[in-house]
């Protein structure tokens, strides 16, 4: 019989309620389990919240405008059905491409049950909260398919598509080791976790190579001869809009490299001093298509070597990929030092600082690449931005927020008039349950009105955020927004008229920086 969305989403709904992740892992299996040979990769995908078209321009605003409710009359829809819809969405381009995908999800949702539309809903949003996504449903796949999980996450880091891997999965342990890197085929990158300063990632991973962390967009370039291909962190390939970089990389020493690093563009008059860009000019240089004239050029800098002249480099410990990094690009190697003196590193951050770059990282001289995880490893050292911001409403969360209020909008003081805030951001992140549960019924009882599922209020908490930069921006009317915001705590002992002003929160554009998350523009 075939899946349903029911079926994904009763599972969903399930995994959701328990905490135990044997259990969750156990709940998962059970429906890869029961999924037709063509059915996986779907439900695979799905359960991750990571359908495999990716991106298809469907967003709160397009579904905000089907009307009337859809899923009210409803039947069931299966998973091929979802995803032939998904299809069909990602192809739809240019003028009336958003009327059009307006329909034809209206069209698929009216026929669609209530509890199958909350996980449209989700999927499309990107929304999908059940405490169980990539790591665990590879777990479940290795269960599912009686392969170690081990040979399932080596395979997904190599071939960088989770759809894929589950088809090969169900053929066995020997097709799982038999996906290999291959130049042109992306991987996962490598993710960094984070240090509270250069001595604690020093201390703890002894002699390591200390790099700067540049204000820039993560990228992947794989060369073979002449045929060049540029892919984001996410493995978008975006190699049509690099021409420039595109030619330098075959400029580049040898026949074959795969190589990890940033593009960031420099300062024309302190580029021998690699001073970079405000990162908002650079990335909306890296999102569009438009090189020469006034456009920012992009400088690749790069800080790994996974494949060189048919060497594949991924298990080598870290200082063989850096002499094969050297050899392969020369000056265009992002600047390191390898140090175990936690004070002479704690220097070259505190230049690499000055210099504009957004910090360094610490990377453990003798590990290979753990490409698609966050492993200790790596060590991201940045400073660490705090501003005081009052809130300005909040929205009714989903999943396991259902029920309470969860993402914030926040506002800067505006000092041209008393209890006057003017919005930068929002957040829903670092905000434990017990946090919830108190927000909620503190904003509750500030409520003055609402819309649609924002609830505003009185601006009389101010909440102390975590922040890594600010960039411009045209969706606030201060123009500017807060990047990767979080709560840290509520200040009790703060009154509105002390929170950051809007002045506080546009000065840091001049430090706004980047972090290890998708950043291709699109």
């Amino acid at each position: 019989m075939a899946l349903t969305l029911r079926d994904v989403a009763v599972t969903s709904t399930s995994v959701a309620a328990t905490s135990s992740k044997k259990e969750k892992v156990t709940r998962l299996a059970a429906l890869l389990r029961s999924a037709g040979d063509d059915e996986l990769p779907i439900v695979v995908g799905l359960l991750a919240g990571l359908p495999r078209q990716g991106r298809i321009g469907v967003g709160w605003a397009l579904l905000g405008s089907i009307d009337p409710p859809p899923g009210i009359e409803g039947g069931t829809r299966t998973v091929a059905e979802f995803d032939c819809l998904l299809d069909e969405l990602a192809a739809l381009a240019g003028e009336g491409s958003t009327t059009a995908r307006a329909e034809r999800l209206s069209r698929f949702l009216a026929e669609t049950a209530p509890d199958e539309v909350e996980l449209v809903r989700r999927l499309l949003l990107g929304g999908l909260r059940q405490g169980a996504l990539e790591g665990l449903v590879l777990d479940a796949l290795a269960a599912a398919t009686d392969t170690a999980p081990a040979a399932v996450r080596r395979a997904l880091m190599l071939a960088g598509d989770l759809a894929a891997v589950a088809t090969i999965a169900r053929q066995g342990e020997g097709a799982l080791a038999g996906v290999h890197l291959v130049v042109g085929r992306p991987l996962r990158p490598m993710l960094a976790a984070t240090s509270p300063d250069v001595a604690t990632a020093v201390d703890e991973l002894g002699l390591a190579s200390v790099v700067w962390k540049l204000a820039g967009a993560r990228v992947q370039v794989h060369r073979h001869h002449d045929q060049v291909s540029i892919f984001t962190r996410n493995l978008n390939d975006i190699t049509a809009r690099l021409p420039d970089v595109v030619e330098l990389v075959r400029r580049l020493p040898g026949h074959a490299a795969v190589l990890d690093g940033e593009l960031i563009g420099l300062n024309e008059t302190a580029a021998e001093q690699m001073t970079p860009h405000l990162f908002q000019d650079t990335i909306s240089r890296f999102a569009t298509r438009r090189s020469g004239g006034d456009a920012i050029a992009l400088s690749p800098f790069f800080f790994d070597c996974l494949h060189l002249d048919g060497t594949d480099l991924v298990d080598r410990p870290l200082h063989e990929r850096l002499a094969a990094l050297d050899r392969a690009v020369g000056r265009y190697a992002v600047t390191r030092v390898v140090t175990d003196d936690a004070t002479a590193a704690a220097r070259f951050s505190a230049d690499a600082l000055q210099r504009g770059h957004e910090g360094v990282m610490v990377k453990a001289l003798d590990a290979p690449y753990a490409a698609g995880r966050r492993g200790s490893a790596w060590r991201k050292v940045k400073p660490v931005r705090t501003l005081d911001l009052v809130v300005l409403a909040a929205e009714w969360g989903h999943g396991r927020r259902q029920g309470r209020l969860s993402n914030l909008h926040l506002g800067a003081r505006d000092p041209s008039g008393p209890d006057r805030f003017v919005m930068v951001g929002k957040t829903f992140k670092g905000l434990t349950d017990a946090l919830l549960t108190w927000q909620t019924e503190q904003l509750l009882a500030r409520q003055h009105s609402t819309s649609g599922i924002t609830v505003h209020v009185r601006p009389e908490l101010v909440v102390e955020i975590a922040l890594d930069g600010v960039q411009r921006s045209v969706r606030y009317p201060g123009g500017v927004a807060l990047r990767f915001a979080r709560v840290r705590r509520y200040r009790d002992d703060k009154d509105p008229a002390e929170a950051d002003t809007i002045a506080t929160v546009r000065a840091l554009l001049a430090g706004a920086g980047t972090d290890e998350v998708d950043r291709d523009g699109s």
